[in-house]
């Protein structure tokens, strides 16, 4: 299991900046596609402050193999959740599409 940090706590099951709803993946990936913290703030203000962003990026920097391994994990229960539980066409199509909208939220 991974550790946490003032910034990272876990909830049911998953990681997640303290006292929000933001997952440690949105940050992850917001990361990995070259945003700043002031950009990843600015699109999820629910976080509640700058520097819980900053300390979110420190935790995902000092626990590079820890995050990339709960991600991949995540992934693979969410693999199995769709085999498992196949979406109707319709369903898809919604999520694809918030998908889109999330992804030009970041843009």
């Amino acid at each position: 299991m991974m550790p946490t940090n003032e910034f990272v706590e876990v909830r049911n099951g998953g990681y997640y900046v303290v006292g929000s709803r933001i997952g440690l993946d949105v940050v992850f990936y917001a990361l990995r596609r070259g945003y700043s913290a002031d950009k990843i703030f600015e699109s999820f203000p629910s976080i509640g402050s700058l520097a819980k962003v900053h300390g979110t990026i420190t935790f995902i920097v000092e626990h590079p193999v820890e995050v990339e391994a709960y991600l991949k994990d995540q992934d693979r229960i969410f693999e199995e959740i769709k085999a498992a539980h196949p979406m109707p066409a319709d369903m898809i199509e919604r999520f694809e599409r918030a998908k889109k909208e999330m992804s030009g939220k970041l843009a």
